[in-house]
């Protein structure tokens, strides 16, 4: 926790969200390297001197004992809760838990009975090395709360300061979507990414399934590759025993798909139902930048896993893609991006040449 992207980027970042907190929060800092320990009990935000030099005082340890510490996080939580507010730990780790409480299903198990009383679960990951994101990302799920990876000051403000609606305020639980295309319209389709989301098809109206949260000002997107029926660009090859593409059934010749959602409000234990159907005619005939510049993102994703799944998307198609979508840009993500993709190509591929300019 030593090196300057972990211990001294988290002082920041924190800092940076105690300067955001108001006389009527509260918080409370707990640290938990070798034994846990209280490092400020729960404390009013108008008192950021006191919330500022405990921050200060943090100091790297050598073990981690992670499962000590959310215990005694969410004991401080209880202590200073408030009644229809937000109540949340957030923890910080730089890597995994190696005493105590290691093991990644009692960890799980202990952060779901917690999220029962009301208390979620923010995970914010910091530095490289030993650092368990899939672990930092499970426990955010069945906490109730959210996952960010810190490696800047200015993705601590983003998180923090820029989105800390999104990151700190549930506004939907248990949310799922699900999509059902016609086959009358659509011959093939795949969901890029969130293969770590996918629920089963009759978990969608089972409300005893945990699914994922939603933050205020919180927005998702989801991409889906369509191959349009009778296009002749299937990718797969037709069955044996497959049918021929259906008639659409009347009145639903022009729906592409059918959209649900479910979710249900904080402190609620039955969801709520919405359902829209996706027709032909509101469909864009060109993606708009923001879509376009998530389709660079998607390609980059996939070049970090060898390029198996774009069919002419190399990396100067990416970053061509990423550099005509930059916008605005206002606060340099677009332009951070496009840096990272550099930055990896270098390492993924050493011998190859940019051909784009800036």
């Amino acid at each position: 926790m030593y090196s300057p992207d972990k211990l001294p980027l988290l002082k920041q970042s924190l800092s940076m969200l105690a300067r955001q907190l108001r006389p009527q929060d509260r918080v409370s800092i707990v640290a938990y390297a070798g034994s846990a320990g209280l490092v400020l009990p729960p404390t009013t935000g108008d008192r950021q001197g006191e919330i500022l030099a405990a921050l200060e005082q943090l100091q790297a340890g050598g073990s981690t004992n992670g499962g000590e510490g959310i215990q005694l996080a969410y004991a401080m939580a209880r202590q200073a809760f408030v009644e229809d507010g937000v109540n949340r730990v957030i923890l910080a780790t730089d890597g995994d838990f190696n005493v105590g409480t290691v093991d990644q299903n009692s960890l799980e198990t202990l952060v779901a009975d917690q999220r029962q009383s009301g208390i979620a679960l923010t995970t914010l990951g910091f530095g490289r090395g030993n650092y368990n994101d899939a672990l930092a990302e499970k426990l955010a799920n069945v906490g109730n709360g959210n996952h960010a990876y810190i490696d800047s000051a200015q993705e601590a403000r983003k998180v923090l300061v820029e989105e800390m609606g999104s990151t700190l305020l549930t506004i939907a639980q248990d949310v799922k979507i699900q999509i059902e295309f016609n086959p009358a319209q659509v011959s093939e389709y795949r969901l890029i990414g969130y293969e770590n989301r996918v629920l089963a098809r009759e978990d969608f109206d089972n409300d005893k399934v945990d699914a994922g949260e939603i933050g205020a000002g919180h927005e998702v997107t989801a991409l889906y590759e369509l191959t349009p029926t009778g296009s002749g660009a299937d990718r797969l090859p037709p069955l044996r025993y497959g049918a021929q593409a259906p008639s659409p059934a009347p009145g639903l010749d022009n729906e592409v798909a059918h959209l649900k959602l479910r979710y249900k409000r904080p402190g609620e234990d039955i969801s709520r139902l919405i359902e829209t159907p996706v027709r032909a005619s509101q469909l864009a005939s060109a993606p708009g930048p923001s879509l376009r510049f998530a389709a660079a993102v998607a390609g980059f994703a996939d070049l970090l896993r060898g390029g198996s799944r774009f069919d002419g998307w190399g990396w100067d198609a990416v970053l061509a893609e990423a550099r005509s979508m930059r916008g605005d840009d206002a606060n340099g993500t677009r332009s951070g991006f496009e840096q990272l993709v550099q930055d990896a190509r270098t390492l993924v591929d050493p011998d190859a040449t940019a051909a784009v300019s800036r």
